[in-house]
């Protein structure tokens, strides 16, 4: 029995309809920006397999940091004990995290980093004797599965048959130069009729919206002002982390800083699920007190893993490093290239671009999960390229690693497509 019969047997797949897509492509071996599936063909991680393996897979440095770990400690409670791996991790996260970051708080992937957010900053209020309980958000935001993280995020998609049990959201428009002061009108209106406690965004890029950019000084003046009316802001840097942007985090590049961030993908390089949610010491005093209650109440049993802790350490000295860097502006110029050569194509709508994102419109009409979709994923896929359009945009966001002909074949599979598409 072959591995794609035996996956039907007992698997579900996430964002998966199995009647109308029953065979998952089985991949047994990766290395750098390469997977491999069982019958040998090759394929170009375009996308970093969500965003993680940024390093690229199986990255020989990280895979000797672990295989120390694994010989030490595997796995502790983190209520009541710690270690060195989450010390260190600690001590070099806030080094590179925004500065006014100071506390680090562990769970297990990207939602529940944001339903951490949410948590701290609703019980920030409440500790404080206020009750505050509407949660401020953009438009076509995502910001992951489990239900804080769903009420704050805006894609029909995801959320529909949920609604009715989501907490209290009011939503804006992504700020842009052209609609800033519309958007601070709604929000001043917002905090004038509601008791708003946080502000949850994506920094610059909404990936599942399709890779929508928009503006850091039109952002920042929403910050601002949530800043002014006692407001915490969460920057959900899930996907944008880890130099994704050009700078380390997304929020480096808007003025105003957030009071929590939340991270998780490229954290543990692809490696083992592992999410924080960071703060500054002004949220965490909040939670100091005599009494129990208090205290924040939310825990994960892998919280602080040993092992993904080493890996995140290792990750982390790797971005820093000189090679990485350079393989980043490589890539981001590389971009800039192809984008010459494509924007003015008649297929292609638009394009945007910010770090190693790359974006581009088709200029036809799509569903988002519709035929003609999976048709340009196959286009891909058969040509040994994996990419995931979402709906008419197709982006490119590959590993650090990626090698210059490896990225020019992720061009080539592009341009031929915008000639049969």
């Amino acid at each position: 029995m072959t591995l794609q019969e035996r996956d039907k047997k007992h698997l579900w797949h996430p964002l998966t309809q199995h009647k109308i897509h029953p065979d998952a492509l089985p991949i047994v071996k990766a290395k750098g920006a390469l997977l491999y599936d069982d019958k040998g063909k090759e394929y170009i991680d375009g996308i970093a397999s969500w965003y993680t393996a940024m390093y690229g897979h199986c990255n020989d440095y990280i895979l000797n940091k672990v295989n120390e770990q694994m010989q030490k400690l595997d796995q502790i409670v983190f209520a009541g004990f710690t270690h060195e791996p989450a010390i260190k991790l600690s001590e070099e996260l806030i080094k590179i995290l925004p500065q006014n970051q100071e506390k680090i708080f562990f769970s297990d992937n990207g939602s529940t980093a944001n339903e951490v957010g949410i948590k701290m900053a609703l019980q920030y209020h409440f500790n404080k004797g206020e009750k505050r309980n509407v949660i401020l958000a953009l438009e076509n935001g995502f910001h992951g599965d489990t239900f804080g993280a769903m009420s704050a995020s805006g894609l029909d998609v995801y959320n529909g048959p949920f609604e009715d049990f989501f907490i209290a959201v009011k939503r804006i428009p992504a700020p842009t130069q052209e609609n800033i002061e519309e958007v601070l009108s709604l929000v001043n209106e917002i905090i004038t009729t509601n008791n708003v406690a946080a502000f949850i965004y994506e920094p610059l890029v909404q990936g599942a919206n399709a890779m929508h950019m928009f503006d850091a000084d039109s952002l920042n003046e929403v910050l601002k002002l949530c800043k002014a009316n006692q407001i915490l802001t969460i920057a959900d840097e899930v996907m944008t982390g880890f130099g994704k942007t050009g700078t380390h985090f997304a929020s480096e590049h808007i003025e105003t800083k957030p009071d929590i961030i939340s991270l998780s993908k490229a954290l543990t390089a692809g490696f083992v699920p592992m999410a924080i949610t960071s703060c500054t010491v002004d949220v965490y005093k909040a939670f100091l007190d005599d009494t129990v209650g208090k205290a924040f109440f939310h825990a994960h049993t892998y919280s602080a893993n040993p092992i993904a802790c080493s890996v995140a350490v290792a990750a982390i000295a790797l971005l820093q490093s000189t090679e990485i860097q350079d393989n980043i502006h490589r890539v981001i110029n590389a971009h800039q290239e192809f984008d010459m050569k494509i924007t003015s194509h008649p297929k292609v709508k638009s394009t945007r671009q910010l770090g190693v994102i790359y974006a581009l419109d088709l200029n036809i009409e799509m569903d988002r999960y519709g035929k003609k979709r999976y048709q340009i994923f196959n286009h891909f896929m058969d040509r040994g390229v994996v990419l995931r359009p979402l709906g008419n945009t197709v982006y490119i966001l590959p590993p650090y690693v990626i090698t210059s002909s490896e990225l020019q074949k992720i061009y080539d599979t592009i341009e031929e497509l915008l000639e049969v598409v």
